[in-house]
């Protein structure tokens, strides 16, 4: 798919420095830019980049002033990131709009309800009672059971498995080997030490623009759901328990494991490797450094933490600077000692 650079700009809002009616294919890193291709520079510290590209087209700020003669077209917005990642995702769902239609070698049940424009690769299930939106993608060997509902735009990559009654919403991203509504870990423990299973009756919410990593897994609720808000980003390998709860557009990095009835605001950061005991609140827009553990609630906004247990970042760093100094306070307390 070919695209001048005027329709670029159009499109992400831009305005043109160059030939604009050159045609674009591709994208590259700015130090790995080709004829025909388009980058972006958004870090001033990569601007010698720019002078050097065979870029076609480069996407800047508005206040980007070339120093030396640039090649490139250069299409100029307030926030270069953030037009190139509007660029990448209109070219991907121009991309997967090219496919529809249902494999021969998939299984739909007559009782599942299929939008228009979808597209279901091969030895992908659907079961009973189960709805799928408008433009959305699900790539080959794809399960999904009874009384799913899949909303519209989203794409769900090879080998996910949506289990019964999970709700997913428009526009998300389901990458390879996740899991949805899996049973949560609950076992009641008995007198003689052995434990019996509880069923998990609840399923699995996932709201509007969510995007889940691969091989993450989203338990289904023990009672009521597990509910993952709108805009929420996870990244890979993330383990989300029975009953959680994740508020709007927090981002969840790799590792991190929330165990169950956790409720985790909006607008929050979480490193990766990061623990979560069961039942914990944390507040609107805490940061949580890589590896903590947040064993009790986190009751103020905002708030920086790290460690384990986990403490405000400052007082984390301070104590940091004190435990390198602690061999050295050992051999003098040792002097003292023998003194």
């Amino acid at each position: 798919m070919k695209f001048t650079v005027r329709q670029i700009a159009q499109l992400i809002g831009g305005k043109v420095e160059g030939d604009d009616s050159l045609e674009i294919d591709q994208f590259y890193k700015i130090e790995e830019g080709k004829k025909g291709g388009i980058s972006f520079l958004a870090n001033p510290k990569y601007e010698a980049h720019i002078y050097q590209t065979d870029s076609s087209a480069v996407i800047v700020a508005e206040s980007f002033v070339a120093k030396e003669s640039v090649n490139s077209s250069l299409i100029k917005v307030k926030d270069p990131y953030s037009a190139f990642s509007v660029l990448l995702g209109e070219y991907q769902k121009i991309k997967k709009q090219s496919k529809t239609g249902v494999s021969k070698l998939a299984f739909v049940d007559t009782s599942a309800t299929i939008g228009e424009h979808v597209y279901i690769g091969n030895f992908t299930h659907v079961s009973e009672n189960a709805s799928i939106g408008e433009n959305t993608t699900i790539y080959p060997q794809v399960f999904i059971d009874d009384n799913v509902s899949i909303g519209k735009n989203c794409i769900i990559y090879a080998g996910v498995k949506i289990l019964s009654d999970s709700v997913i919403g428009d526009n998300c991203v389901l990458h390879s080997g996740v899991v949805i509504g899996s049973d949560g870990f609950g076992f009641a423990p008995q007198a003689d030490g052995s434990y019996i299973e509880v069923p998990q009756m609840g399923n699995v919410r996932i709201e509007n623009n969510v995007s889940v990593g691969g091989n993450t897994t989203i338990d289904r609720g023990t009672i009521g759901s597990t509910l993952i808000m709108e805009g929420v980003k996870i990244d890979n390998l993330v383990q989300i328990a029975h009953n959680v709860q994740i508020g709007k557009n927090t981002v969840v990095a790799a590792l991190t494991g929330i165990a169950g009835s956790s409720k985790i605001g909006a607008k929050c950061v979480v490193g990766g490797q990061v623990g979560f005991a069961g039942h914990v609140k944390v507040a609107d827009g805490t940061k949580i450094g890589a590896q903590s553990g947040i064993n009790r609630d986190i009751i103020e906004e905002n708030l920086s933490v790290n460690g384990t247990p986990f403490m405000n970042l400052q007082q984390h760093l301070r104590s940091m600077v004190f435990f390198k100094k602690l061999p050295d306070l050992e051999k003098r307390l040792r002097d003292l000692e023998e003194k």
